[in-house]
C-alpha cells in the first residue's frame, strides 16, 4: 500500500512521537510505502530515496493502485525558494518549497490525489525546459547529456536563491534544511534524484579526481578529520560554484573558499576536510 504527502512538509521522525528526532522529510506529493500503522502514526518508506520513519497519518493520504514514483519518470519540480499553488476548484492556496515534485504538469496545472491546481509557469522547471535552454530534443537526451555547463550554472543559480535558509536538521525546504537535504533538493530541479544524506549521496555520480578539475555544481563531500585525525565519516557536503567557492548549508545556507585541504572562513580556519569530489550531470 502507497500514501501521498498532502501538507506542504511533513516531519519523519525516528519514533512515532513528536519529540522524536527529525529523520528527514516529505515534501508536498511525496509518495511513500506504508509499513506500518499505529492509532495516530504511521511507518513509511519514501520511494524517492529509501528513508524510512514514522509520519503523523493526517499528513497522508492513501493511494491504494498507486505504483512506486521512479528516478526514470521526467518530472516538473519547484524551482523558486517558495510557491503557491491554488485549487483550481475551491480556490485555496498551497505553499510549495524548493524541490516540490509536480505530478501530470501541463501548461501551469498539475494533479494530485484527483485536484487540480493552478501554479505559476516561472515558479517550475522540468524537461521540456531544459530541452528548450538546449535546443536538444528528447530523443538526443538518450544518447548526449545536456550541456554541462549549462546545465551546472542552473544548478548553481538555484543554489543561491536558498542563500540564508537556516539550518535545520533532517529540514530539506527553504524555511529549514540540513547540508544533504540542500544539494538533494536542487538537484531534484534537475530532475536528478539523490539519496537522502551525505555518505548516501556520495556513493553516487562520477568520481572527479582533483579540485582543479571540478565544475560548477559538482558536490563536495568532507570529514572532520581536521578536528579529529581519527573522524572518518563523511558527515558534510557542498555545491561547488566553482573551484574556489562553494555553497553549503552549514548555520545556513552561505558561501565559503574551499582549496585542496577543504573549507575555509574568511579568516582561513579550516572547518571542513575535504574527501572526495562527484559529479551527477
Amino acid at each position: 500500500m502507497f500514501a501521498i504527502n498532502h501538507c506542504t512538509v511533513t516531519p519523519v521522525r525516528q519514533e512515532p512521537s513528536e519529540g522524536s528526532e527529525q529523520l528527514t522529510q516529505l515534501l508536498f506529493g511525496e509518495v511513500c510505502e506504508v509499513l506500518d500503522r499505529l492509532p495516530r502514526w504511521t511507518k513509511i518508506r519514501s520511494t524517492l530515496d529509501g528513508q524510512e520513519g514514522w509520519v503523523d497519518f493526517k499528513m497522508l493520504s492513501p493511494a491504494y493502485s498507486l505504483s512506486p514514483i521512479t528516478d526514470s519518470l521526467p518530472t516538473t519540480v519547484v524551482s523558486v525558494p517558495m510557491a503557491i499553488a491554488t485549487d483550481m476548484e475551491t480556490g485555496d492556496e498551497l505553499m510549495l518549497t524548493l524541490g516540490t515534485r509536480l505530478p501530470n504538469y501541463a501548461h501551469g496545472t498539475f494533479e494530485v490525489l484527483g485536484k487540480q491546481y493552478l501554479i505559476d509557469p516561472n515558479c517550475v522547471s522540468g524537461l521540456e525546459d531544459a530541452l528548450r535552454a538546449t535546443g536538444r530534443s528528447q530523443d538526443e537526451l538518450q544518447d548526449a547529456p545536456l550541456a554541462l555547463q549549462a546545465r551546472g550554472e542552473e544548478i548553481c543559480a538555484i543554489a543561491q536563491t536558498l542563500l540564508n535558509a537556516p539550518y535545520l536538521w533532517g529540514g530539506k525546504n527553504a524555511m529549514g534544511m540540513d547540508c544533504s537535504g540542500f544539494t538533494q533538493v536542487v538537484y531534484a530541479t534537475q530532475g536528478i534524484n539523490l539519496l537522502r544524506n551525505a555518505r548516501e549521496q556520495m556513493t553516487q555520480g562520477k568520481l572527479v579526481p582533483s579540485l582543479a578539475e571540478a565544475q560548477p555544481g559538482d558536490l563536495a563531500f568532507f570529514d572532520h578529520a581536521d578536528r579529529d585525525p581519527k573522524a572518518t565519516n563523511i558527515s558534510h557536503v557542498g555545491l561547488l560554484l566553482d573551484n574556489k567557492t562553494i555553497i553549503h548549508c552549514s548555520g545556513c545556507v552561505h558561501i565559503d573558499a574551499i582549496d585542496e585541504q577543504g573549507i575555509h572562513l574568511h579568516d582561513g580556519e579550516l572547518t571542513h576536510h575535504l574527501v572526495q569530489i562527484k559529479r551527477y550531470l
